[in-house]
């Protein structure tokens, strides 16, 4: 069993903190490059001296801390049991970027049932610790873990690439989180591209689709170019934006992070950890989506 601490003590506690920028960073389709800007994004953000929580909610398969470079010795399947809680397990990398490490080839972690995806989130009301920026890495896809992690964030940006099936999967969930569940704005991120050009241009493509068949709004919130050094960085486990800080892919995360930064921090609940945590304990009380 979770451990149950006084969680109204926790939301409390969190109801007099500053509003949390909270992120979900997701893709229709793996291999577009998206947990490489959730490290780089996120560290660029504490060089900006943002206080920065990366949560690695890729259940089954995660590997923010192999990007980083950090060896935990527990992760959130510590917390589904009740061992630990997360403040317990978050690890620092050397960055200053804080990791919530998700738990990789556990079978059953891929397999979470919304009220177990529910209670990690509300272990959140644990967290001593003062933030001001969550990023939730969630798993490439639209399985049930994805959508509640993503429709519980206060922004959700798709990373994408240039291949037909990152397009068609990228419009995929779109449709689904407009459909099902009513989030109508989302942030377009492509990755791995020629030029800015190119990006806007793969921007373009989706924004026509979703125009013609959906309400909803994109926004272009930069573009990453291929690069080489990005590459080498994964293989040293050095995030880019620390290896080749002049690097043009580390320019690139460097300038989203601005203007992640820039954006206004909504003024409803959805700015506040706790709104993130009430979400998705009442996600906790309907079904599990497909």
């Amino acid at each position: 069993m979770l451990k149950q601490p006084d969680q109204a003590a926790g939301i409390r506690k969190l109801n007099k903190s500053k509003p949390v920028r909270v992120i979900a960073i997701a893709s229709g389709k793996g291999g577009v490059g998206k947990t490489n800007v959730s490290v780089n994004v996120g560290i660029s953000l504490v060089k900006m001296g943002q206080r920065v929580v990366l949560m690695d909610a890729d259940m089954g398969l995660a590997n923010v801390d192999i990007l980083l470079g950090v060896y935990p010795k527990y992760n959130l399947s510590h917390v589904l049991t009740g061992e630990k809680t997360l403040d317990e397990i978050m690890v620092t990398s050397p960055s200053g970027l804080k990791l919530i490490p998700g738990a990789s080839g556990i079978q059953k972690m891929t397999e979470l049932s919304t009220i177990e995806q529910a209670a990690v989130i509300r272990a959140f009301s644990e967290i001593d610790q003062q933030i001001d920026v969550l990023i939730v890495d969630t798993a490439a896809g639209i399985s049930s873990s994805v959508v509640n992690f993503s429709r519980a964030c206060q922004e959700i940006i798709v990373v994408i690439c240039d291949e037909p099936t990152s397009l068609t999967d990228a419009y995929a969930f779109i449709k689904l989180l407009h459909r099902d569940y009513g989030c109508n704005h989302f942030h377009i991120l492509p990755n791995m591209v020629q030029s800015v050009q190119q990006g806007k241009s793969l921007f373009q493509k989706l924004n026509k689709v979703t125009d013609n068949y959906l309400d909803v709004t994109l926004q272009f919130v930069g573009a990453i170019p291929y690069d080489e050094y990005l590459r080498q960085s994964v293989q040293k486990q050095n995030p880019v934006v620390l290896a080749y800080p002049r690097s043009k892919s580390a320019q690139a995360m460097k300038a989203i992070a601005t203007k992640i930064d820039s954006w206004p921090i909504k003024a409803q609940a959805g700015g506040y950890i706790e709104f993130f945590i009430e979400r998705m304990v009442k996600y906790a009380s309907q079904k599990d989506v497909a």
